[in-house]
């Protein structure tokens, strides 16, 4: 029998991604149905309709079906991958835009911007878990993709939901470095370390043999362009961080640039127009170039991947976001990470990890705090604990700018943080 595989989010101008991964792998992983679930039922006519046309194409059996409903969408579901974005990009816009102006980074999964991001998500995601729970196939798995991943992902572990994060930095790195390397895929294994947007690659094993040490030495420059920072970091740190470390790493730059007007956020925006104009045209059975440029590469590869691996007991590596259990000693036993794991159909196992160095678990070990605090705020509508969640993260500087930055997130995103405001609302 095959597999049922809800899409909640499936209007997302990233679904495209995800069909053609299970279309083109249906040999390895047959899924018969294929459930696109979204709350915009326009959107979703639009997304569906080129999802159809891409099966159509490939001659692929998946049934590809669309539902405003979510309960029909997860009745049955051996796997619920989320991909929601709660407030859509005008939301997002608000996260990048509006901490600059209170001298901090604006950005949708970290700082100031992913705490509110995770206020207004993790309750929404943890219903949703619910209601898997009650509808969906016995032992159904949850695969978030919903940003902020680390985050989302722990909350619905700490609620005892079947369930694992994914990301496709690592998958990026990994297909990045096998092609400097001339080899495939497959072959390389990365000793991805951290949390969800906050990694280094410590070893990269081509073949079982570390060959970052001679990579670093023959194009740490390279790398540093990739990255987007100075080579003189890059061979210091003797890893290759996730380009999100730039907000910590690079924090002035970053700030000027974004006071200077530049927002990814608007960059998506119009992306994600055009995307759903080409998504129309009733000719168009792929997805298009411009996708890439929408973010979310290796994404539906990541998936698939992910999912085969789970349904086939497969007992392949990758690297997802996971309960620590001990593998990285630096952090407790039920701490979310993001590492290199076991995939199995019991789920994930995380691979031994050696310590980290100081200063990458100074700041590991801040952002843990910081998710943990987030969920318990985001879970209460506590302002005090949003504001220790705030005061927390190392790219705020202090409470003269988390007081009133909090004050001005919490106002602009009232319409969806109903536990912040319950107290305030009309009888």
């Amino acid at each position: 029998m095959g597999v049922r595989v809800a899409v909640v989010g499936g209007g997302s101008t990233y679904t495209p991604e995800l069909v053609e991964g299970f279309v083109l792998r249906y040999d390895r992983l047959p899924v018969d149905e294929l459930v696109l679930h979204d709350i915009d039922g326009e959107r979703l006519e639009i997304v569906g309709g080129l999802a159809e046309r891409m099966a159509d194409k490939a001659d692929s059996p998946t049934r590809i079906l669309c539902t405003t409903s979510r309960d029909e969408a997860l009745d049955g579901a051996d796997f619920v991958i989320i991909q929601l974005r709660v407030g859509g990009q005008a939301a997002r816009l608000i996260d990048e835009t509006l901490p600059p102006t209170f001298g901090t980074i604006g950005q949708e999964t970290t700082g100031a911007g992913g705490l509110a991001k995770a206020l207004r998500t993790v309750p929404v995601v943890l219903d949703l878990a619910e209601a898997a729970a009650r509808r969906a196939a016995p032992g159904a798995w949850i695969l978030d993709f919903t940003n902020p991943v680390g985050i989302v992902t722990q909350a619905l572990l700490d609620e005892g939901h079947r369930a694992i994060g994914l990301c496709n930095v690592a998958i990026g790195f990994q297909r990045d470095l096998a092609k400097r390397f001339g080899v495939d895929p497959d072959r390389v294994q990365l000793e991805h370390v951290g949390l969800n947007h906050l990694t280094w690659e410590r070893r990269v094993l081509v073949d079982g043999e570390d060959c970052l040490p001679s990579l670093l030495a023959s194009d740490a420059e390279g790398i540093a362009r990739q990255v987007r920072l100075p080579v003189e970091l890059i061979r210091a740190l003797g890893s290759i961080p996730s380009y999100y470390l730039r907000y910590f790493y690079a924090f002035p730059t970053v700030l000027e640039e974004q006071r200077g007007g530049h927002t990814r956020a608007q960059e998506v925006i119009d992306i994600e127009r055009e995307l759903l104009t080409m998504y129309r045209d009733p000719s168009l059975a792929e997805k298009p170039d411009l996708l890439a440029r929408r973010g979310g590469a290796h994404y539906s590869e990541a998936a698939a991947q992910l999912i085969a691996s789970l349904y086939t007991d497969k007992g392949d590596v990758q690297v997802v976001n996971v309960r620590n259990d001990g593998a990285m000693p630096d952090l407790p036993a039920s701490a979310v990470v993001e590492v290199a794991a076991r995939i199995g159909r019991a789920g994930a196992v995380p691979l031994p990890l050696e310590p980290l160095e100081p200063d990458q678990r100074g700041l590991v070990q801040a952002i843990k705090a910081f998710e943990e605090l987030a969920i318990r705020a985001a879970m209460s509508g506590d302002r005090t604990l949003a504001l220790r969640a705030l005061l927390e993260h190392p790219l705020v500087p202090g409470y003269e700018v988390a007081a009133p930055l909090l004050d001005a997130l919490l106002d602009a995103h009232r319409a969806h943080l109903p536990r912040f405001f319950a107290a305030s609302a009309p009888a």
